[in-house]
């Protein structure tokens, strides 16, 4: 059993002050293999107080030097990455090349995008030079508070810290009950790297406990949350008493539309897309929306892909997928795959229960409903597990507005060969990110959503401006220091 129960404050690993041990259990065998601790209020404050201390030498570090300090980082990240890729396929349950491959080296590819960003950002600059003695200032936010989920741990923790660190904030990271010990080792490689005591502290907790005090807390300055919209929503009432800025990364219901003139690949490359770590990506193309005239076909094709892919254990090499993260989720999973045969759908691939031959871990058979119509629950709330909801249209008005209409807003796709179409609906479809014939979106670009998916942007300089101040000043001196 791996005993992880300290936190990582004011530069030091510390025993709680008010801890309570967490199990952490492995999806897989539904066996617990390491214990941690979740804090209380004084644990929260002592982190608080820590990055509070820290913030008046770390905003006056000169953006170079903080660039400098994240440039160590991803170093000591590159060379831990088979750790990190370890710890998530077995807290999370991440196949091993997925954990490898995925999970990993997201965090070096965004602290590499901040790097580069950052290097470009305009820190001090002229407001134009209609007025020449008016400077625009980009200073930090504060103690920035940073609470991320289990189902993409270092993508998630990398984007906040990354870009909160080159803007010059000090920070208090709670990461999921689910998957703390990636987090943990992140917080090694932080203490790797020469960060100063303070800058960066990590206090594990759940939602309630840790994540509450965070939210509502008088001396953090912003939260930056990634998680449900459920969650999101608590967040932002317990912030609102004392102001503080709040960012959300939320879920999502995305519409993947293919029309008739789309490219060979277009359905496999959305089953394969949906049933990527087990479904459980906000981003994840859930609702495959095809054009009338090639319906049936595409149908046939989809619970042809998904009856190919197979499920097994995180630990051993190979392209199937794993278990969900939790009993708690298999069992919302199973609940909307009957939901979903209760309403109507029509079920050609998968369904409830364990996949063939397995009888432990929380495995979840990849699932396809077909003849899926917008008023049906599996249409309308984020399953996240492998589920893939087929709906008809019969022209692009159809399915603009049907793919418009959901609460969510985070990620669309759209599979057409026609390029003014593929225009028009990038304009009009409302989400914060559009992504067409399978090109994915480029280094450095923003990631975020509208509506119930959230607000602000993750992601190159789009993510170092939600973490900063701007700060408007007329009587510069343009020849002084």
């Amino acid at each position: 059993m791996i005993d992880k129960r300290e936190f990582y404050i004011d530069g030091a690993w510390m025993a709680p002050k008010e801890g309570r041990d967490h199990a952490v259990v492995d999806p897989a065998t539904e066996e617990p293999f390491a214990t941690i601790s979740l804090g209380g209020q004084a644990d929260t404050d002592a982190a608080v107080a820590a990055a509070r201390a820290a913030l008046p030498g770390w905003m006056a570090t000169p953006p170079a030097e903080r660039i400098a300090a994240v440039e160590r980082l991803a170093a000591a990240y590159q060379e831990r990455t088979e750790d990190l890729a370890q710890a998530m396929s077995r807290e999370m349950g991440a196949p091993i090349d997925l954990a490898r491959k995925s999970q990993a080296m997201a965090g070096a590819f965004h602290l590499k995008n901040f790097i580069r960003a950052a290097k470009d950002f305009a820190w001090e600059a002229p407001l134009g030079d209609h007025a020449p003695n008016d400077r625009i200032i980009h200073e930090a936010v504060g103690v920035c508070a940073l609470i991320t989920p289990w189902n993409w741990p270092m993508n998630q923790i990398t984007l906040k810290v990354g870009a909160a660190a080159v803007a010059g904030n000090t920070m208090v990271l709670k990461p999921s009950e689910e998957s703390p010990l990636s987090a943990m080792i992140f917080a090694e490689c932080i203490e790797a790297a020469g960060f100063p005591e303070g800058v960066f502290n990590l206090v594990n907790g759940d939602g309630a406990g840790v994540g509450s005090q965070l939210s509502a807390h008088p001396d953090v300055d912003m939260v930056s949350f990634t998680g449900s919209t459920r969650a999101g929503r608590l967040i932002s009432i317990a912030a609102a008493d004392t102001l503080k800025r709040v960012h959300l990364e939320l879920g999502g219901k995305g519409a993947n539309l293919i029309f008739s003139d789309a490219d060979d690949k277009a359905v496999k490359r959305g089953v394969l897309h949906m049933m990527q770590n087990t479904g459980q990506s906000c981003n994840a193309p859930s609702r495959m929306m095809v054009e009338a005239g090639i319906y049936d076909r595409v149908v046939e094709e989809a619970a042809e892909v998904a009856g190919k892919v197979t499920v097994g254990p995180s630990s051993e090499e190979g392209r199937h997928i794993g278990p969900v993260v939790n009993r708690t989720q298999w069992d919302k999973i199973q609940g909307l795959i009957q939901t979903g045969i209760d309403e109507g759908a029509r079920l050609v691939a998968g369904g409830p229960g364990l996949p063939e031959g397995v009888n432990k871990g929380y495995y979840v058979r990849p699932t396809v409903f077909a003849d899926v119509t917008p008023e049906m629950t599996i249409a309308q709330e984020e399953i996240f597990g492998p589920v893939l909801s087929i709906m008809r249209f019969e022209d692009e008005a159809e399915a603009l507005r049907i793919a418009n209409d959901t609460p969510y807003g985070l990620t669309n796709y759209v599979q057409t060969q026609d390029g003014a179409r593929r225009n028009r609906l990038a304009r009009g479809l409302r989400s914060g990110m559009v992504e067409m014939n399978g090109e994915s979106r480029g280094p450095g670009s923003p990631f975020g959503g509208m509506k119930m998916s959230g607000n602000g942007r993750e992601g190159g300089p789009w993510g170092i401006h939600d973490f900063v101040e701007v700060k408007a000043v007329a009587g510069w001196d343009p020849e002084a220091a």
